[in-house]
C-alpha cells in the first residue's frame, strides 16, 4: 500500500506497510501513481504528453528497484503476528490513578463533569492508592518499567496523597525490583514551589492545562464564578519550564469549534516560551456548540498546513518547539504491538477511581457497562477485557485501508464507542485530523532534510 501527497512544495511517498519514506520529483511522483499494475509502456502511454519517454523509462526501473528492495508497494506481514501477540498472558503496565474526582475549574468541554465523572465528589485515600499500586506491582508480570499518572479532576487538590503515594511507590520498587515512572497532569491553579520542587525530582513528566490564547482559554476554562484562569496560571507555568530546562513537560490545549484558528493558540504558547506544546481537537457530539465538525475540517486542515511551514521556518532560526501531534519517530517509533494496537486500554492500560474501581481507561470512567473490578479483587470482567485485548487496527474495517494506521494505531477506542457504539469503529472527524497531522509531521521531517 503506498500513500502520495503534496505538501507545502514536497512530493511525498509513502510505504505504509515498509514505513519507507520517498521525497521525490514531479515524474516519479506520477510514475509512482502509475506503476502498480501496469507496464513500462502503459504507463508510458499514459504519461508523454507530460514528461520526456526516456525519463519516465528511468523513473519505472528506479520504482522496480525500490519495489524489488522492499521500499515500495511492501505486503502487510503484520496481521498474525498481532494475533498471536495478543493471545499472550495480559500484564498491566500502566496505571491512571483518579487521585481527585473534584476541580476548581468548570472547564465547558470537560468530559468529566466538573472532575466527578457522573458521580459524586471525592479523593482517593492512601489506603486505595496504595492498594492500586500493590495491584499493579501483581499484575506486571516480569515487566520491571510501570507507569502511574496522577489524574483528576485536579490531583493537586489531593496532593499529600499524591506525595504519600509517590513515597511508597520507591519504597516498592526496592523490594519487587520494578521502576516507577510517575507522571502528573495539572491545571495548575495549586502549583507552588513546594509542587514544583516535588515534581521536578518526582515526576518524569508533567502536563499542564491550558488553551493558548487569553481568550481562547478563559472562554473554556474559566472558574466556577466565570472567571478567566489564565492571567494566574501562565506565570506559574513558564516557571514551572524552565525549572524543568524546557523538558520533560506539555502544555497540553483543546481547540474547539470557536478557534477553529487553533494554530494561533501554538503559536501563542510558543512566543511565552514553551518548548513542549499539545493543542489537540475537542472530541465532543454535534449537539454542543464548541463540537468540531465535518464542516470545519478543511479550515482545520489549512491551519496545521500553516502550522507546519512556520515550524520549519522558526526551525531555520533557532526558535523551534516541539508539537506533540507532528512528533513521529520514522527511524525507531514504537513497537509493533504498540503500533498495532495503541495505548492499551483495557488490558495494559486501567484507569482507578477513587474507590478502587477499575475502568479500562479515564474516558471510560463512571460507564458502568464497563466496570472491569477493583483493585483489592482485580480484573473480574475478563470478557470485557478480552474484547480490548482484540482491538487493533486488523479489527477496524476503517483502518484496514488507511496509510495512517500504524501512526495512530487505530485511534482511541472511546471516541470509537462514543460516536459508534462500538470499540471497534473509529472517530470519522478524529481519523481525518489525524491523517492530516500525519501529512505534515512527514512534511517537517522532509524539509528538515533540506
Amino acid at each position: 500500500m503506498v500513500h502520495q501527497y503534496k505538501n507545502n512544495g514536497y512530493n511525498i511517498v509513502l510505504d505504509v506497510n515498509s514505513g519507507a519514506i520517498h521525497v521525490v520529483d514531479d515524474v516519479s511522483y506520477d510514475v509512482i501513481a502509475q506503476y502498480e499494475g501496469h507496464s513500462l509502456q502503459e504507463v508510458v502511454d499514459v504519461l508523454k504528453g507530460k514528461y520526456p519517454i526516456h525519463e519516465i523509462a528511468e523513473c519505472y526501473q528506479e520504482v522496480k528497484e525500490l519495489e524489488e528492495e522492499g521500499a515500495l508497494f511492501t505486503k502487510d506481514n503484520y496481521e498474525s503476528y498481532i494475533i498471536d501477540f495478543k493471545k499472550r498472558q495480559t500484564v498491566v503496565k500502566a496505571l491512571c490513578l483518579h487521585i481527585a474526582h473534584d476541580c476548581n475549574l468548570a472547564c465547558r468541554y470537560c468530559f468529566a463533569e466538573e472532575g466527578e465523572y457522573h458521580g459524586r465528589r471525592a479523593l482517593m485515600s492512601f489506603e486505595v492508592g496504595k492498594a492500586a499500586l500493590d495491584f499493579l506491582i501483581a499484575n506486571s508480570g516480569n515487566r520491571r518499567n510501570l507507569e502511574v499518572d496522577f489524574f483528576g479532576g485536579e490531583p493537586l487538590m489531593n496532593f499529600q496523597v499524591v506525595k504519600d503515594l509517590v513515597a511508597y511507590g520507591r519504597e516498592q520498587e526496592k523490594i519487587h525490583d520494578k521502576n516507577f515512572r510517575f507522571t502528573l497532569t495539572t491545571n495548575g491553579i495549586l502549583l507552588n514551589d513546594d509542587v514544583m520542587e516535588f515534581a521536578n525530582r518526582e515526576m518524569a513528566n508533567v502536563v499542564l492545562s491550558i488553551d493558548g490564547r487569553k481568550k481562547v482559554n478563559d472562554f473554556m476554562r474559566p472558574f466556577r464564578n466565570g472567571k478567566g484562569s489564565y492571567e494566574l496560571i501562565v506565570p506559574k507555568f513558564q516557571k514551572f519550564a524552565e525549572s524543568r530546562n524546557q523538558d520533560k513537560y506539555y502544555v497540553r490545549g483543546t481547540f474547539t469549534h470557536h478557534n477553529l484558528d487553533f494554530s494561533k493558540d501554538v503559536l501563542h504558547l510558543a512566543d511565552l516560551g514553551f518548548k513542549q506544546i499539545s493543542v489537540e481537537p475537542v472530541v465532543a457530539p454535534d449537539t454542543e456548540d464548541y463540537a468540531i465538525r465535518e464542516e470545519d475540517l478543511p479550515q482545520l486542515f489549512a491551519e496545521y498546513d500553516a502550522l507546519a511551514a512556520e515550524m520549519v521556518e522558526r526551525k531555520k532560526t533557532g526558535k523551534d518547539f516541539n508539537f506533540f501531534h507532528f512528533m513521529i519517530d520514522l527511524e525507531g517509533g514504537p513497537c509493533v504491538a504498540k503500533r498495532l494496537s495503541g495505548c492499551g486500554s483495557g488490558t495494559e492500560y486501567l484507569a482507578v477511581t477513587p474507590w478502587g474501581d477499575l475502568y479500562p481507561c479515564h474516558q471510560f470512567v463512571g460507564n458502568e457497562a464497563f466496570l472491569m473490578g477493583n483493585v483489592q479483587d482485580g480484573v473480574v470482567n475478563t470478557e470485557l477485557r478480552d474484547e480490548f485485548k482484540c482491538c487493533n487496527v486488523y479489527a477496524k474495517e476503517k483502518c484496514r485501508e488507511c496509510f495512517a494506521r500504524f501512526y495512530c494505531s487505530g485511534g482511541c477506542a472511546a471516541n470509537s464507542y462514543n460516536f459508534h457504539g462500538s470499540i471497534n469503529d473509529a472517530y470519522d472527524v478524529g481519523c481525518e485530523l489525524e491523517k492530516k497531522r500525519v501529512e505534515c509531521a512527514i512534511m517537517i521531517q522532509a524539509a528538515m532534510q533540506d
